[in-house]
Order: structure tokens, then sequence, then C-alpha cells
């Protein structure tokens, strides 16, 4: 009787050390091949933790070898008595709830249609952004190059925009960093919003859009500028988007440039939050100190 009531005891215990699994999501921040880890901006965990950013080890190098900043992920988090540990890392790619798949695939095809040199013209993640300057909403020309030695995030909207998920948003997520990183802004880190429609986005349009967050014309540009000139900085970026009855149909894209002038990320879409962006941006400038 006491051998199998020891049994039992044992098998008990074994069972209280089996691994526990978690679905996650979140944004990667940075990849470290070299230590087998991956930083990431988590969401809640149900069951097992709220959001927060979290490095994580993995057990395969390879899982890492499709990471770059920004991307959005999923993951299996195995959690056992010593370790914890990502596997199964899906990167997911953008694919917009708000238009229709027919409008989705005319964006793409007419894109490589209207300008088929664009995709040529994209920059790769690691490359050097090329200079280029602008028009900001107090009518004063803007240089990337300006800014060297600090670190530039830049995204895209246009004015008119009717959908409240995609260029208001877009340019509250620098709203709501600009509270964060008061302290940083203009000494560390500069805010690039640029305008895809430079015909009816004249500076003066730009500052009272604006206004709604109150935009330090000093730290955050809203910028247009020539067609030309405009469209040379959507195609680095790889914007798309075409006229399309009085409005615009368009891609989303916010992207981080480092202290060196390197491309860090190029996040596509608006499936993460102000949080995760600032904390994507809070690992560059750390990472650049260093």
């Amino acid at each position: 009787m006491k051998y199998w009531t020891l049994v039992a005891v044992v098998l008990s215990s074994a069972c209280s050390w089996a691994a526990e699994q978690y679905a996650a999501t979140g944004m990667v921040l940075k990849i470290d091949p070299a230590h087998k880890t991956v930083l990431v901006s988590c969401d809640d965990i149900p069951g097992y933790m709220n959001a927060m950013t979290m490095p994580f080890d993995v057990h395969d190098a390879k899982e890492l070898a499709e990471l770059t900043p920004g991307a959005i992920v999923s993951f299996k988090l195995v959690v056992d008595k010593e370790s914890s540990y990502a596997e199964h890392i899906e990167v997911h790619p953008y694919e917009s709830v708000e238009q229709d798949p027919l409008t989705a695939r005319r964006l793409k095809v007419l894109s490589r249609i209207n300008t088929p040199e664009a995709s040529s013209k994209q920059l790769a993640i690691g490359a050097t952004v090329p200079d280029f300057t602008l028009i900001d909403q107090v009518h004063h020309r803007v240089s990337l190059s300006q800014y060297a030695g600090k670190v530039v995030a830049v995204n895209f909207i246009y004015t008119s925009c009717a959908l409240p998920n995609f260029c208001y948003r877009t340019a509250n997520n620098f709203g709501v960093l600009q509270r964060r990183f008061k302290e940083q802004l203009g000494r560390d880190l500069v805010f690039l919003t640029v305008t895809f429609d430079p015909q009816r986005d004249h500076p003066e349009q730009l500052a009272h859009y604006a206004e709604n967050w109150k935009a330090d014309p000093k730290t955050w540009h809203f910028l247009t500028g020539d067609v030309a000139d405009v469209q040379n900085v959507t195609n680095m970026f790889g914007m798309d988007y075409f006229p399309e009855e009085g409005l615009m149909s368009h891609s989303l894209h916010t992207a981080i440039i480092n202290r060196k002038g390197k491309l860090v990320a190029n996040i596509e879409g608006n499936r993460f939050s102000a949080d995760q962006l600032g904390d994507l941006v809070n690992t560059i400038l750390t990472a650049s100190q260093h």
C-alpha cells in the first residue's frame, strides 16, 4: 500500500511539473541570433501575464531567421518548472480589415502598373536611407540629413482620410509618443509625418491638421512638397496609394531610422498599439547609445 502511495505522489509531482503552453502575440523589438533570444512587446497572455516587453529564448536560432524589428508575430510560449521559451514563431503580414479584398488587390496592382520602378526603390532593412528634402507645416525646408545622429520616426498620412483607423490613428501614434518621449524629442528623436496628397495638403492644411496633437514644429514635422519629391520618399518606404472618387486608397507604413541613418524597421499596417511602437523606438534609442 505504501508503495502505491509513493508512486502516486511521484506521478502527481511529475504531472505538476509538466510544461504549460500559451498562445502569444506581439511586436518584435530586437533579435539576437547569437544568444538565441528575441525581445518582444507582448500583448496580454490570458492566464499568464499582462502586456509587457520581455525577452524570450528559442531552442533553434532558425526560428529567428525571418524576423525583423517591427514584425507582428504569434508564437507558442512554453513554460516549465525551470525555464520558458518561444517556439513556432510566425510572422503575420499585414492585411487590411477596413478595405475590402478587391480594393486591397487593386491597390497593389495599380501601384505596380503606375509606378513599376517603385518596388525596386523600396529600401531593405539595414539600408542607408538616402537624403531627401521636403517642406514642413511652417514652410521650413526639412532634410533628413540635418538629423544625423538622431533616431528618426517616419509615417505617412493625407489630411482628407475618412477612416479613423488609418491616417488619424497613424498620426495619433506619434501623438502618444510625443508625450512618452518628451525629454528625448529634438535632442535624440525626431518625427516626420509625410503627406502622400501634396496637391491638396499644403503647409497651411498640414499646420491645421497638426493642431490635433499640438505638434511642436521643431520636433514633429508634417511634410509636403512637389509631387515628384514626395513620391521619391513614399517609394523608399513602399507606400502604395492611388486616388479614388476624391479620396485615396492607400497602404500604411511607419518606419524607424537609427542614428547612423540605417532603416531599422518598416512596419506595414495598423495592427500594433502606440505603446508597442513606443517600445520599439525606446529599444532603438537605447541601442544607439551603446
